[in-house]
């Protein structure tokens, strides 16, 4: 994604007012592979933001659907008070929770990962970008970044996934779509 492009959606953003409480929090959701963390990163470079990935909070291979009221309760609802927010840490590589992540009310937030855009979500969201692509291109993406650990559970992650984005209408919610097939 050219550097232009997060310079034209950062100043879409800038132009949108916080909706959780001093933060303007963008999300940034589609399923794995499809090019949001990169598009989440150079997002939150042109705007000096946080970038917290989602993916960082949720509780193992199985627990995709805990994330958005994790993140309503733990992340935003502090922040939107004006106070820190903290949340626990999901530690992949031994499978159990991990440290606890603290966040100040940044003037913007860039959520990167699916369940960004989830219903109980969108209150605190100043803008939604759903980002997807070809599942082929999304499969070798996501193997190719974290093949040895993901490759047995990309059936189970992705059920979760199509399940999580047919519940919450994410696509529908979309303020903005990008679609990546490279």
């Amino acid at each position: 994604m050219a550097r232009i492009r997060y310079e034209a959606l950062a100043d879409t953003v800038r132009g949108r007012l916080p909706a959780c409480g001093p933060v303007t929090v963008v999300g940034v959701d589609g399923p794995s592979g499809a090019g949001k963390t990169e598009l989440a990163d150079g997002l939150g470079e042109t705007l000096g933001a946080t970038v917290l990935r989602v993916d960082d909070l949720v509780p193992g291979w199985r627990g995709l659907a805990a994330i958005p009221p994790v993140l309503a309760r733990d992340v935003l609802t502090p922040l939107s008070l004006g106070q820190p927010a903290t949340a626990r840490r999901w530690d992949w590589e031994h499978d159990r929770p991990g440290e606890v992540l603290r966040l100040d009310p940044d003037r913007y937030l860039v959520l990167d990962g699916c369940g960004s855009g989830a219903r109980v979500v969108r209150p605190f969201l100043s803008l939604l970008v759903w980002v997807d692509a070809p599942e082929d291109v999304r499969h070798a993406r996501a193997m190719a970044r974290d093949g040895d650990v993901y490759e047995p559970w990309w059936d189970v992650w992705a059920e979760q996934e199509r399940a999580l984005f047919a519940a919450e209408q994410t696509v529908a919610a979309a303020d903005l779509r990008v679609r990546s097939s490279v």
